[in-house]
């Protein structure tokens, strides 16, 4: 069983995260389910493993909470969609690299049912969105802003944290870091794309694309994702 929850208002960010600590603690033991959270947090900034002091450019603007899942500094705030994702490795195939590419997959099939095409990028974890309305880098590459990261750990082979997807947060939040320290992207959100797309609208798909790009964990534990 998959437990599907939607937190109501803004949740603060050491509820959620002692939240998942007993849930996932919780699925090792085989007490409880699998579980997918869909939350909104006030505006903080997080930290990874891998982050660097020199991306937090603006240390006093928002609270920083330090966490150990991958990745560098990130924002969630208010009209971005946190997706907290508890799910047994064990038996969905113990391989992270696969288990990262499935949350994008998840990610840019949720996109397309909106229209957006959304994009991986080699060395860069997350979805990304080619921007042709915008002015082509310097190299002549076209321009493209992200719209989704991803960041997971893992505790027996359990996983939590997960992703984050702009629906419509304020974007100038954002400059208070280097958004998982690439400097020559910028970040975007559905609405700023020009898409009347709400929270709700969201959520619906992505419970509808969960079921077709990730699905039930089978019985078997070498079934992959």
């Amino acid at each position: 069983m998959l437990e599907w929850r939607e937190w109501p208002g803004l949740t603060p960010y050491e509820d959620a995260l002692a939240a998942m600590e007993a849930r996932v603690a919780a699925i090792n033991a085989g007490t409880a389910d699998e579980a997918v959270w869909l939350l909104e947090h006030p505006p903080l900034y997080t930290a990874g493993t891998s982050a660097r002091i020199e991306d937090l450019t603006d240390p006093t603007r928002f609270p920083v909470h330090e966490v150990r899942r991958g990745g560098q500094y990130t924002y969630h705030g208010p009209g971005q969609r946190v997706v907290y994702v508890m799910l047994d490795l064990n038996r969905r195939g113990r391989d992270v690299r696969r288990f990262v590419t499935a949350l994008e997959d998840w990610v840019i099939a949720t996109l397309a049912a909106f229209n957006v095409t959304g994009e991986r990028r080699a060395g860069r974890v997350g979805v990304w969105v080619v921007r042709p309305d915008r002015p082509a880098n310097a190299d002549g590459s076209p321009a493209e802003d992200k719209i989704a990261a991803i960041g997971v750990k893992l505790r027996k082979w359990v996983s939590f944290h997960g992703i984050s997807i702009n629906v419509e947060p304020d974007l100038t939040h954002f400059s208070g870091i280097v958004p998982c320290g690439i400097r020559d992207h910028g970040v975007t959100s559905l609405v700023d794309l020009g898409l009347p797309v709400t929270m709700a609208d969201l959520d619906t798909a992505l419970r509808t694309t969960f079921d077709t790009v990730i699905g039930a964990a089978p019985d078997a534990a070498t079934e992959p994702l």
